[in-house]
Parts: C-alpha cells; structure tokens; sequence
C-alpha cells in the first residue's frame, strides 16, 4: 500500500474519518505534543520536515503575506514565513479577539527569537492585531487537517473555523479566487475521500505537503465565495454567538446591501427561528426538522434507555445513544449529528452515565437517527441507539 493508504478508505462520514485518523496516529505511535490527538488539528512526528517543503513552492516564493493557522503541526510553517522575511499572519484563537495577529519580529531577531516568534506564545508575545480594516493582501493560505484527498477535499476537526477564517478573508478581500491553499499533513492523512461528504462551505486545497510528498492537487472545486448566510448551518448560528468580528462583518455586508438572512430568519422557516434561544436546543441544519425552545429535562438513573421527556412534549421522539466513552464531549456528539444530518431539536447530555438522550419532531428523523448511530464508532466505543424506553411502543 501507498503512503496515502494507511488507513481503510471509504467511511461513511466525515467524523468516521476523523475518528479513524486521530485513532491510527496515537495506535502507530507518530501523534506528537499535544497529545491526545483526538479533537484536534493533529501534530505528527515529521511536521518539521513536511513544513520544510514549504520553502520549495513557487507559490510561496512569490507570496509577500502569508496566513498560516495556529495549529502546532503548522510552527514550521510559520517559522519559514518569518525566515523569509514575510509578512506572517496568525488567526487568533476561535476569533475572539479579532481575525488576525500579525507577527512583528523584533528589528535583528536572532533565529532562535524567530522560533519563539513561531510558536503560540510567541505569537501572543510579538502581534498586533489585524481587524476587518486592517487591509491585508493575503498572497498564500496554509490551514491545517485532520484528512485531506490527492484531489484536494479537506476535512478539519469539525469546528468549522478554517473555513469560516477564510470566508471571511473573501468578505474582506484579503484573498483571491486564485490564491492558493496549502495543508501539511503526515503520509496517513491522505485518503480517499467522497466528493458528496463535501458542503459548499468546505474550503479545498491546492498543495498537501507530507513528510516524503509534494502533491499539487489541481482541484477545480471553487472554494467558498464569503460567507453563505442563508444556508446558516449550526456552526455558524453558534459562531455568530461567540465571534464579535463576525456578528461586525455581518452588519457591515447588511449596510453594504447583500442579503444576510439567515436560514432561520427566512419568512418562509419563521417557526425554525427559535433555534438559538437555549445553549441546550441544536439548531436543525434543515426546516423540517424545527427546533424546539423547551429545555431537556435530565432522565432517571440506571442503565434502561428511559426518555427525559419535557412538559408538552408529545409529539416529541427520543433517541437513547449509549456507550459513549468517558473522553467524548457534547461538542464531539454534535458534530457527528450534524454530519450524519440528524441534528435533534433537543439533547439531554449525561456524560457521567455514558449516554445521551436526543429529541426529534418527526419518527422518521429518529428513525434514521437510531440506524446512523447504532454502532458508530465515536472515541474508539461502538455507540448503542434505540428509541427510549416509552417510544418503543409507538415505533
């Protein structure tokens, strides 16, 4: 087998992917700090080397500015921007506080104050801060991947700021439709992956550098044209929560005149505008499934699947998923949901019993729901679904 073949190709979902790549780097021993992998953009054993390879495309010779992620597998690539004199620009974490930092060296920095210069905190220390009229002209763009195809389809670990970073770039116009993307990952990162697991929003990339490769995709997919409001999926719902730099640019396209309603806005999906209202309550990626404002009440104890049904809620089907390892997080459950498009109008969390309870307004969303969960593989646990104790008799 290749290189690119480590791995057993064809999962069913993006987080099926994920699973399987965090799981094959800590079993073969080349996850490197931090550890777990799981979760994350995934450091590996070789990162060094692969970053190196940097140096050699035309693409980045040319660049004057350079963005790079802040993912420790990515240090190496920061440190060659900043070797090459560029102009290095680092998002700040979950953007906060902002969109970018630029990396100022201080005037005659040795190569080791570089290095630091390079790393996390090396980036809090030597940064200014780039907003929304900081004009940057980005010339090369290098994000980070948990998997990525030899046809340049991307999967990150399933926060979505990746592509929201770079939606936004367009927004602002410090990228072109012809700037080009490079992702650095190890040899088992690069697998088959089917073009249908791919959304509009998905950024695709133009280079993968590896320890050993250089592969030039020539993807002809386009990449995301700014920011889609009206498809608002849940990540994004839930960003424009979190991200004042969002909520900024969202104001300024709606003074700028383009449409910047959202899904759940729409006249049309008027009931669907609830969506938002309780952390506990996931927005629903499609208008059938509306979510619901009531909260999930907490289910009894033990070990029978028995549904924590909320006041007034009759019409409401609850899925039991049992066997969820003790390292999962609610945020790691969603994810999948969402992948599988599942996503319940209500989910009662109680990671302390190894289960959650996941509320639908249709049988058949629940039904599909059982049939995706049953036997997933989440945190290397295969996941137990059913429907809850008191549905069995409607199912």
């Amino acid at each position: 087998a290749g290189p690119g073949r480590a791995l057993p190709s064809g999962p069913s979902s993006k987080w099926d992917i994920r699973e399987k790549v965090w799981e094959h780097l800590e079993a073969s021993g080349l996850a490197e700090f931090p550890r777990p992998v799981r979760g994350r953009i995934p450091n590996f054993k070789g990162s060094l080397q692969a970053c190196s390879s940097l140096r050699e495309l035309e693409a980045f010779s040319r660049a004057r500015e350079v963005k790079v992620d802040p993912d420790k597998p990515l240090e190496g690539a920061r440190l060659a921007a900043l070797q090459a004199r560029k102009t290095l620009l680092v998002p700040t974490p979950r953007l906060r506080t902002g969109l970018f930092n630029r990396i100022v060296p201080p005037p005659g920095a040795t190569k080791e104050i570089l290095r630091r210069c390079a790393t996390s905190q090396g980036v809090r220390d030597y940064s200014v801060p780039v907003g929304l009229d900081g004009k940057a002209q980005v010339d090369l763009v290098v994000v980070g991947s948990v998997a990525v195809s030899e046809k340049g389809w991307r999967i990150g670990k399933g926060e979505g700021y990746a592509d929201m970073e770079y939606a936004m770039m367009v927004s602002m116009g410090a990228v072109q439709e012809d700037t080009p993307v490079v992702t650095i990952v190890h040899d088992c990162q690069v697998l088959d992956i089917a073009e249908e697991l791919l959304g509009d929003h998905d950024l695709t990339v133009d280079y993968i550098l590896t320890p050993t490769r250089t592969i030039q995709t020539n993807c002809k997919r386009p990449k995301p044209q700014g920011i889609m409001w009206h498809k608002a999926s849940s990540i994004l719902i839930q960003m424009l929560g979190k991200i004042p730099i969002l909520k900024t640019l969202r104001c300024r396209e709606k003074q700028a005149g383009k449409d910047v309603t959202l899904q759940d806005e729409h006249p049309a999906l008027a009931s669907t505008k609830r969506a938002a209202a309780s952390n506990k309550v996931m927005a629903a990626n499609k208008p059938q499934a509306a979510p619901a404002s009531a909260t999930v009440g907490q289910s009894q104890v033990g070990n029978e699947p028995v549904n924590p049904k909320p006041e007034g809620s009759d019409t409401v089907t609850t899925v039991y998923v049992g066997n969820l390892p003790g390292s999962l997080r609610v945020s790691q459950l969603k994810s999948a949901l969402r992948e599988l498009q599942v996503v319940p109008v209500g989910l009662s969390w109680q990671g302390a019993q190894h289960r959650a309870f996941l509320e639908y307004r249709d049988q058949g969303t629940a039904d599909r729901a059982v049939s995706s969960l049953q036997g997933l593989s989440l945190g290397g646990n295969a996941l137990r679904a059913e429907l809850a104790k008191s549905q069995r008799s409607k199912g």
